[in-house]
């Protein structure tokens, strides 16, 4: 399982998080309720929080963006991309079956 997370994405978390770097965590999740695209009855919730046991991360200028080891069933043997759109002004989640 990977995470990538682009160079657009990572100015919309700065932003969004008002994050400034080095040391910083930034947690996606399994949540109950909403449409996700991998689990029914579940979505990816993404918040600030510290790692217990990291189960898949990708650091990206001095930021570590993770998903907890006990989260990783969510994702279903698909990897994570975590792109902004510009015409959606918004963050876009792209699952992809990992090899």
């Amino acid at each position: 399982m990977e995470i990538q997370v682009s160079k657009p994405a990572l100015q919309w978390f700065k932003k969004e998080f008002d994050l400034k770097g080095e040391g910083e965590y930034v947690r996606f999740f399994a949540r109950y309720g909403g449409c996700g695209a991998v689990q029914s009855s579940f979505s990816l919730g993404v918040n600030l929080d510290k790692p217990v046991t990291i189960g898949a991360k990708e650091e990206v200028e001095g930021i570590i963006f993770f998903i907890e080891d006990k989260d990783i069933w969510y994702f279903d043997g698909h990897d994570l991309r975590v792109k902004y759109s510009r015409k959606h002004e918004e963050i876009q989640y792209e699952y992809e079956k990992s090899e």
